[in-house]
C-alpha cells in the first residue's frame, strides 16, 4: 500500500512514523472521554458499560471518516459539555427520557448532514455574532467545571446558600471520611496534579491526571484509608477482570431513540442547542487546528472542509444510534498536530486505538468520579479561556455574551444560556440605535422570537 499516495505525506512534509506518533499523542490527550462519558451519561439512567462501548465505537468510526473524507489529522468523540447537557439538563432537569434525548441528537445529526452539503451552514455561522459564540464556549466551560466540583463532592447542597464547600469537620463527625472525605481530598490533589502536568506541557496531561488520581485512590484502598461503601455509591477502585476481557454490550442503548416529543417546542430547543454547539465547536476546532498545522490555503480556507463537516455529522448520527451524546471534532487534536501530524494517517492511528480500547472496558469503568472530576475541572478551564476573545469594549456585544456565560452554571442549563444570550443580543442591539440595529440578522430575529415563545408557551 502506497501510504504517501493516499495521504500525501511528502506534500505535507511528514512521515509514517511522525503520523503514528501524532495519532498516539492525540489519543492520549482525549482518551479521558472513555472514562468521563460513561460517568456523566450514566446519570441519565443509561448503562455505563453500553455507554463505554458506544463512546469507543462512535469515536473510532467518526475519526476514521475524518481520515477518509478529509485527510485531516483530526479526531472526534462525544463532546464534553453536550454530554452534561444531555444528562443533567435534558434528562434530569427537563424530565425527558434518555431515549428522547438520543432522538434529538439523531435529528440534529441528520440536519447537520444536510447543512454540510449545502451553504446553509455558512449562513447560520455568519448570523450568530462571534462574541456570543465565544460566550457560549465560556459558559459551557463554567458549567462543566461546576459539574466536576459536584461530582467530586467539593461543592455540596446547602439549604440557606443553595451551595457550599464540603466540610471535613462534618465528615469527621459523621464518620464518612473513609469514603466521601478521602474522595474529596483525592479530587483536590488530582486537580493540582493535572494542572501541574499541563503547566509542564506533559503530553496527555489530562489523561495522566486521571490515572495518577486513580492509582492514588487504589493505594488508599490497599492501606485502608479508602473503604468501599456500595450503598453510598463508593465502589472498589480495582478493575474487575473476573469475567475475562470482553466488550460490554450496546444492546440496551443501540437504536433506542424515542421520537415521541418531536412535535413539541421543547424538542426544537433541545435539538437546536445540540446543533448550535456542534456546528460552532466543529468550525472553531477545524479552523484553529488547521491553522496551527498550516493546512489552510492562501484564502484562509480549509481544503475539503465539507468532508470534515460530513464526518462530524455522520459521527453524531451514528453515535446517537449507538447510544451516546453528540460527537464532535476535538480540540485535543492540536496535541497530535504539535507532534507533527498533518494527514488522515494521524486520525486513522487514533481511530485504531479507540478500537483497541474496547477490550479494556474493566479498566475504564473502574475509574471513580473523583478521578475524572479533575479532568472536568481542567477541561472547563480550557474552554473558559475563550473569554479573552470577547470584545468587552463594546457593551452591545459583551453584555449578551456575559448573560449567556452566567446563565449556564447559575441556571444549570446550557440551553438557557443560549436562549437568553440570543434574546438579549437582539433586544439590546435592536434598541441600541441604527448602527447597532443593522448588526442583527433576520435569522437572529427569528431565533429570538422562537426562544421568547418558549418561555410563554412551555
Amino acid at each position: 500500500m502506497n501510504l504517501d499516495k493516499i495521504f500525501h505525506l511528502k506534500e505535507r512534509n511528514t512521515t509514517v512514523k511522525t503520523e503514528i506518533v501524532a495519532g498516539i499523542t492525540t489519543f492520549m490527550t482525549m482518551a479521558y472521554i472513555l472514562a468521563v462519558n460513561p460517568s456523566i451519561l450514566s446519570a441519565s439512567g443509561m448503562d455505563s458499560g453500553a455507554i463505554f462501548t458506544a463512546t469507543a465505537v462512535a469515536s473510532c468510526v467518526a475519526t476514521l471518516l475524518m481520515a477518509i473524507f478529509a485527510n485531516q489529522p483530526l479526531a472526534l468523540a462525544p463532546a464534553m459539555g453536550l454530554n452534561a447537557y444531555f444528562a443533567y439538563t435534558v434528562v434530569l432537569g427537563m424530565g425527558y427520557s434518555w431515549q428522547q434525548a438520543l432522538a434529538a441528537i439523531f435529528v440534529e445529526g441528520i440536519i447537520f448532514i444536510l447543512l454540510s452539503v449545502t451553504n446553509v451552514r455558512e449562513a447560520i455561522f455568519n448570523a450568530i455574532p462571534t462574541n456570543l459564540k465565544h460566550g457560549v464556549s465560556v459558559g459551557i466551560g463554567m458549567f462543566i467545571t461546576f459539574i466536576g466540583l459536584q461530582n467530586a463532592k467539593i461543592v455540596v447542597n446547602n439549604d440557606s446558600t443553595l451551595i457550599d464547600m464540603f466540610s471535613f469537620v462534618s465528615c469527621a463527625q459523621e464518620g464518612t471520611f473513609s469514603s466521601v472525605g478521602i474522595s474529596v481530598v483525592l479530587a483536590l490533589v488530582g486537580t493540582l496534579i493535572t494542572a501541574i502536568l499541563l503547566v509542564k506541557n506533559i503530553k496527555g496531561g489530562i489523561l495522566w491526571g486521571i490515572l495518577i488520581t486513580w492509582v492514588l485512590g487504589m493505594v488508599c484502598q490497599l492501606v485502608g484509608i479508602y473503604v468501599p461503601d456500595p450503598a453510598a455509591g463508593f465502589y472498589s477502585l480495582f478493575p474487575d477482570f473476573s469475567n475475562g476481557i470482553s466488550i460490554p454490550s450496546m444492546a440496551s442503548t443501540f437504536c433506542k431513540m424515542d421520537f415521541s416529543i418531536m412535535k413539541t417546542l421543547d424538542f426544537l430547543v433541545i435539538m437546536f442547542a445540540f446543533l448550535f454547539v456542534d456546528v460552532f465547536d466543529t468550525l472553531g476546532t477545524l479552523v484553529g487546528v488547521a491553522s496551527k498545522a498550516n493546512l489552510l490555503d492562501k484564502d484562509g480556507k480549509l481544503p475539503k472542509i465539507k468532508g470534515a463537516l460530513m464526518a462530524d455529522a455522520i459521527g453524531t448520527t451514528f453515535g446517537a444510534m449507538c447510544g451516546t451524546s453528540t460527537v464532535t471534532t476535538y480540540v485535543e487534536s492540536a496535541s497530535g498536530v504539535a507532534e507533527g501530524g498533518r494527514t488522515g494517517l494521524t486520525a486513522i492511528t487514533t481511530s485504531v486505538l479507540f478500537a483497541i480500547s474496547l477490550f479494556l472496558s474493566p479498566l475504564f469503568l473502574a475509574i471513580p468520579s473523583f478521578a475524572t472530576a479533575p479532568a472536568l475541572i481542567i477541561v472547563g478551564f480550557l474552554m473558559i479561556t475563550s473569554i479573552t476573545k470577547i470584545d468587552f469594549s463594546d457593551y452591545s456585544e459583551a453584555i449578551p455574551a456575559f448573560i449567556a456565560i452566567i446563565a449556564m452554571p447559575f441556571l444549570y442549563c446550557i440551553s438557557e444560556g443560549i436562549s437568553l444570550g440570543i434574546i438579549s443580543y437582539v433586544v439590546i442591539n435592536a434598541f441600541g440605535g441604527k448602527e447597532k440595529r443593522s448588526k442583527v440578522t433576520i435569522l437572529m430575529y427569528v431565533l429570538a422570537v422562537l426562544f421568547v415563545a418558549k418561555y410563554f408557551l412551555i
